[in-house]
């Protein structure tokens, strides 16, 4: 077969679809990926938006005979054939799946006179991946690991980003902004994200994933304590930009990594107030023992710890990026730095001092205490 089709929103492209993408790679020279333009959905990503990411998706994967066509104003069967496309490909997981495709199949070919449908059956493991299954992950406390299983990697950018900028709109209230304020936001929001910060190539831990996690981290920490609202947006802008600076530090004379960040927060004149976050900033060294006195210390440590208090697979996945943002150590240093750093929050967390916070104290430190325990017994076997 010279060519076959692929149909959907795809908002976004998940694994599931991209295991029936490459299927119809299987049996056809060249797959068409007709992408609709349903407005009536209200998709999270513009046409234009998703076309970029399935295409960034399949190239990712070294898929080069697979484009992505949008259609406008058209069925999509009937659009198929205009681009010479006999044969539509549809992936059916459940019997509700066969009923509908069913029907729409018999309306192509009888009513539209358009392109006639193969169906195929994900494995197991992908049977109740969709669009809307992953749109459901989306907001409690490590929403974000557990999304990355199921979709492509330029399709979790594309949802971490946004949702990344949905709480920085909401931080800096875009809606009472004038257009200059916006645009200043805008290109901090950018620079944030981007190759210089938390979006690098070599940021492994502390990248948007980090930033995602602590950030609903605060959020949850305030639904369930009702502090301040000011002190919270203390909290996120602090948060926002602790790490944004990493790689300093081990050379006399250089900032520290807080201290190269809290120089970017007060150069970046977001806030009228810029010294209570940035004092906050400084509060985020885990081993200066109080040399920063802040009334919100507590709340940021937590926040910043809250991740060795997660379950097994979150855990595992931390360490290893740790391990990846420290590969220039040799693994007999690493494992004795990073023993070190963990005897010490252990020490810490069995004498209940590891998170200031009661709140967090009770999330997360009785498993802070066994994820750190196993590491070390780990690093130690090696």
């Amino acid at each position: 077969m010279k060519k076959i089709g692929f149909s959907g929103t795809l908002d976004p492209i998940t694994n599931g679809h991209m295991w029936v993408i490459n299927e119809a790679r299987s049996i056809a020279d060249e797959v068409v990926v007709f992408l609709s333009e349903n407005t009536a959905k209200k998709p999270k990503f513009t046409a234009e938006e998703r076309k970029s990411i399935i295409a960034l998706s399949c190239a990712e994967q070294g898929w080069e005979n697979v484009q992505v066509v949008i259609v406008k104003g058209d069925y999509t069967a009937r659009a198929a054939k205009k681009h010479g496309v006999e044969c539509l490909i549809r992936g059916i997981r459940t019997t509700a799946d066969f009923d509908y495709e069913n029907l729409i199949q018999q309306t192509n070919v009888d009513v539209l006179q358009g392109a006639k449908t193969i169906f195929v059956m994900p494995p197991r493991d992908l049977g109740s991946v969709s669009s809307s299954f992953v749109k459901a992950l989306e907001g409690p406390i490590g929403w974000n690991w557990i999304m990355k299983k199921f979709v492509p990697g330029p399709a979790y950018h594309a949802w971490v980003l946004s949702w990344l900028r949905m709480e920085w709109e909401t931080l800096w209230d875009y809606a009472h902004l004038d257009a200059t304020a916006i645009s200043h936001a805008d290109e901090w929001f950018v620079k944030l994200t981007g190759a210089t910060a938390y979006g690098g190539p070599a940021r492994y831990y502390h990248n948007l994933d980090h930033l995602v996690h602590g950030l609903c981290e605060i959020r949850v920490w305030a639904a369930n304590t009702r502090p301040d609202p000011a002190d919270v947006d203390i909290v996120k802008q602090a948060f926002w930009f602790h790490d944004a600076e990493y790689g300093h530090g081990g050379v006399q004379g250089e900032l520290s990594n807080e201290e190269a960040s809290v120089q970017m927060w007060l150069g970046s004149h977001l806030a009228q107030e810029m010294d209570d976050a940035a004092e906050l900033i400084r509060a985020t060294d885990h081993f200066q023992e109080g040399a920063v006195s802040h009334r919100l210390k507590d709340i940021m440590l937590s926040v910043d710890l809250a991740i060795l208090g997660q379950d097994d697979e979150v855990y595992q996945n931390y360490a290893r990026a740790i391990r990846q943002e420290y590969i220039h150590l040799p693994d007999v240093k690493y494992r004795e730095q990073r023993g070190g750093a963990l005897a010490h929050l252990c020490r810490k967390a069995e004498a209940g001092q590891l998170f200031g916070n009661a709140y967090f104290a009770d999330q997360y430190n009785e498993r802070a205490i066994d994820n750190m325990q196993r590491e070390m017994a780990f690093l130690a076997a090696k």
